[in-house]
């Protein structure tokens, strides 16, 4: 088994995509999109982070987090989301021999792709790619348009105009299976 080591930044800003163990048809993170917000809710009032872009896909994620300065344990908040949010669901998953063994739920893929955002450019690149997402998968026509997505908390900031379509790299490597 390979030796896996994250790069970590205490008090770094990251990038973030988390992806259903079932991608194909599923639906279940925008069906419920409730339950996914209190899971985060509910992490980030005991394990704190400033959330910089976010997108929900029907099945995968896409975010930007900031975390408190000192603190460089993002691994813990996704287990807590992850584990927040399949508790409220009804155990109807397929699983797996290994899964079912190991006493796993068969929602998420176990691992999440992370990177550590380098600079000013980086960050700029990774916010356009958490919120052309939407647009990309062809499920959106703009930005503007896609509920589950924090494009339109970001436009109010002055980051992005509200008419903002994307630009740049949208071919970044961000942690898709597929691309």
């Amino acid at each position: 088994m390979p030796d896996f080591h994250r790069y970590r930044v205490p008090g770094g800003c990251y990038f973030f995509t988390v992806n259903l163990l079932e991608r194909r048809g599923n639906a279940l993170l925008n069906d419920r999109i409730d339950l996914l917000r209190d899971a985060v809710r509910r992490v980030r009032r005991s394990r704190p982070f400033t959330i910089d872009a976010w997108v929900v896909l029907p099945d995968h994620l896409h975010c930007v987090w900031t975390l408190p300065p000192g603190d460089d344990d993002f691994s813990a908040r996704w287990r807590l989301i992850k584990t927040f949010f399949v508790r409220g669901l009804p155990r109807t998953e397929r699983l797996s021999r290994v899964r079912r063994a190991g006493g796993e739920r068969g929602i998420w893929q176990r691992r999440f792709w992370e990177h550590a955002i380098r600079d000013d450019e980086d960050y700029a690149a990774h916010m356009d790619y958490v919120h052309f997402n939407p647009v990309k998968h062809g499920l959106a026509a703009s930005p503007a348009d896609w509920p589950y997505s924090t494009f339109k908390s970001c436009v109010d900031r002055g980051l992005y105009p509200e008419d903002w379509i994307g630009v740049g790299n949208r071919n970044l490597s961000a942690g898709e299976l597929g691309e």
